[in-house]
């Protein structure tokens, strides 16, 4: 499918931030994957950064665009569709655009913000009225957006920094620190220099088996990051415990907080907890980002990468044979699931 860019016609900084604003995010929210402003406006522009980081994708903004360049770029593969309420009803005409479209490589959709000179007109391929009354240029858009995209636009799915879990009443927001908020975390915590070096290098492999492996990359980027926040408290075994109730201070997903808890080893069985003196519960990793963030973990020993036989004996060393088992088996099943052998993962 072409690529959907939004040319925006007429920008004013000093009276249109709001609306040019809203039609960017509503071009970002209904499947677009950039915006050309006219006029030059760096506010906009960092608004948007904000948004993707806050809410995931990688919408683009680019403003300082006059019109007169912007003609002067378009390509053979571009197909122009003019929003304006002189122009030929959407209902009529949408069929024709998406055959139109399917050899094309961009489809541009030019908004203007005010009076429209002569050359938009002459130069699109399609004049298109949402209707023939007076509306927003942004509700416009959408709507057009919409009857283009045919609903599908809907079914985006974009991951960042938040997620809106939808309710019927009130609203519940799951928070996915990324890495600029997690090395807040850890140093407002507290963490030195050394222990900083050890979880950075944990999250490295462990971003390294993301790439191979369909799981939620930002519960794997938080949660190699934050597995040993705990150790700015205590260095025992206790350490992954505090490190769970760390992450429900700072309102982290319990998706991540879960994942710091299980990390330790390949995990501690209920019955282990029992004997090591930790809250009756189960702290196996049983997700395939606890899995990860765990393996990953097994790796490294300060910053340095190990051989995972190296850390069985290790455990082995300790009288720890269950624990040990487990490892290996992990390291086994995460390998599967990469399809590579993790072992062999170089930082």
């Amino acid at each position: 499918m072409a690529e959907i860019v939004i040319y925006r016609y007429g920008h004013r900084p000093a009276r249109d931030k709001r609306i040019t604003t809203h039609v960017a995010l509503t071009a970002r929210a209904m499947g677009a994957s950039s915006i050309i402003i006219d006029t030059g406006d760096r506010g906009i522009e960092e608004n948007i950064i904000s948004v993707n980081r806050n809410f995931g994708g990688n919408f683009v903004v680019r403003s300082g665009v006059s019109i007169d360049k912007f003609f002067n770029t378009l390509r053979s593969k571009d197909l122009l569709v003019h929003l304006t309420m002189y122009g030929k009803p959407i209902t009529e005409k949408i069929d024709e655009i998406r055959t139109a479209s399917k050899d094309k490589e961009r489809i541009i959709v030019f908004v203007g913000a005010e009076k429209v000179p002569g050359i938009a007109y002459s130069k699109s391929d399609f004049n298109i009225s949402v209707t023939s009354q007076p509306i927003s240029e942004v509700s416009a858009l959408a709507i057009f957006l919409d009857r283009y995209l045919d609903g599908n636009e809907l079914k985006n799915e974009m991951r960042g920094r938040l997620d809106i879990n939808p309710n019927e009443r009130g609203k519940t927001i799951e928070y996915f620190p990324d890495g600029r908020d997690c090395m807040e975390i850890l140093l407002n915590r507290g963490a030195d220099d050394r222990l900083i070096e050890h979880c950075v290098s944990v999250n490295q492999v462990a971003m390294i088996i993301c790439d191979k492996v369909d799981c939620d990359r930002r519960i794997v980027n938080a949660a190699s990051l934050l597995h040993d926040v705990g150790r700015t408290v205590t260095n025992d075994i206790r350490h992954a415990l505090e490190g769970y109730r760390i992450c429900e201070e700072e309102h982290v997903s319990i998706k991540i907080s879960n994942a710091v808890l299980k990390h330790t080893g390949a995990g501690i069985t209920k019955e282990e907890a029992n004997s090591l003196g930790l809250p009756d519960m189960d702290y196996m990793p049983e997700t395939i980002e606890e899995k990860i963030v765990a393996c990953a973990d097994n790796l490294i020993i300060g910053n340095r990468r190990i051989d995972i036989n190296e850390q069985v004996e290790r455990y082995k060393n300790k009288g720890l044979d269950k624990a040990a088992i487990r490892i290996m088996e992990l390291y086994e099943y995460v390998s599967s699931e990469a399809k590579m052998d993790i072992n062999e993962i170089e930082i």
